[in-house]
């Protein structure tokens, strides 16, 4: 009540669905799946199996999102202390944990029964895999070592991994190949975001740079290192027809590209730099997987 007239504070329909959203990180889990399709489609060949690969579309989703779901439960009084993340649902108070616990673990039971069910027993596991160790490994231990990145590289490499694995029930070289190529993308993606987020990130006693020294010329250096990495992996798809020789020189001039966005960040240490950097990587894994999804069709 304020001058007399009723405010409705219940939350409407929409408010609902943008917590739910905000809960499971939506637009990152369908970033997260798009590794998984275009694995898929690269498994499959010229022969995909639409209906199938929408059921691994929202398999993925689901068990993405689960996973997502959980991490913001377990840290929901971190995210009170950070600004990026204060204002998430349950940070907020706008959802209690009992109401996130139960769509997190409906959004679990779903997702691996989709992968279970309708993909193969290998692709449920690798789901499966991939929350247990987001939630209960990758999680409490961002705030006990910079060692957590590696951790988390694993299930953050699994989408790929489980979208070739659902087209051909095969654990294949290939299939490792698109696992190791998301694997190492990974340090320099993440390390140019917590380049970025360093001061957010203390305010929880994350400390997520390579580094001790935290924003210095150490942590630039090895995100340099595996910047530099992809370079040789981008060729190596090629020799196990993965992909022709075209997309093997676009890879390698998108591992180029990549390399001297982090060369810049090593040379100077600055946060536009660390921007620069972080851009280059959104943009780095999709334009790699598209030319490679494009030379399997």
């Amino acid at each position: 009540m304020e001058n007399g007239i009723a405010i409705n504070t219940s939350p409407t329909i929409a408010s609902k669905v943008a917590d739910y959203a905000a809960l499971t990180k939506m637009k990152l889990s369908f970033l997260v799946v798009f590794s998984a399709a275009m694995a898929f489609i690269m498994g499959s060949g010229g022969d995909v199996n639409w209906s199938k690969f929408l059921l691994l579309i929202a398999g993925g989703f689901l068990v993405t999102g689960a996973a997502n779901a959980f991490n913001q439960v377990i840290e929901k009084d971190l995210d009170k202390l950070m600004d990026r993340t204060r204002n998430r649902p349950l940070a907020d108070g706008r959802m209690g944990v009992v109401e996130a616990l139960i769509v997190s673990s409906l959004f679990a039971v779903s997702g691996l029964a989709i992968l279970f069910t309708f993909m193969n027993m290998a692709s449920g596991i690798l789901g499966l895999i991939a929350i247990i160790s987001y939630t209960i490994i990758y999680t409490p231990l961002k705030r006990i070592t910079p060692f957590a990145v590696f951790v988390g590289a694993f299930p953050g490499a699994i989408p790929p991994l489980l979208g070739w694995v659902a087209a051909t029930n095969s654990f294949s070289t290939e299939a490792w190949v698109l696992f190791s190529i998301q694997f190492i993308w990974q340090f320099p993606h993440f390390w140019a975001i917590a380049w970025v987020l360093d001061d957010d990130y203390k305010k929880a006693g994350f400390e997520l740079l390579p580094s001790k020294g935290g924003r210095d010329k150490s942590s630039a250096f090895q995100t340099f290192i595996y910047a530099f990495s992809l370079i040789p992996v981008g060729i190596i798809p090629y020799f196990f027809e993965l992909s022709g020789v075209v997309s093997m020189i676009v890879l390698v001039v998108a591992g180029i590209y990549f390399t001297i966005l982090a060369w810049k960040l090593y040379q100077n240490c600055s946060m536009e730099a660390a921007r620069k950097l972080m851009f280059g990587s959104f943009i780095y894994l999709p334009v790699v997987q598209i030319i490679m999804m494009l030379d399997k069709i």
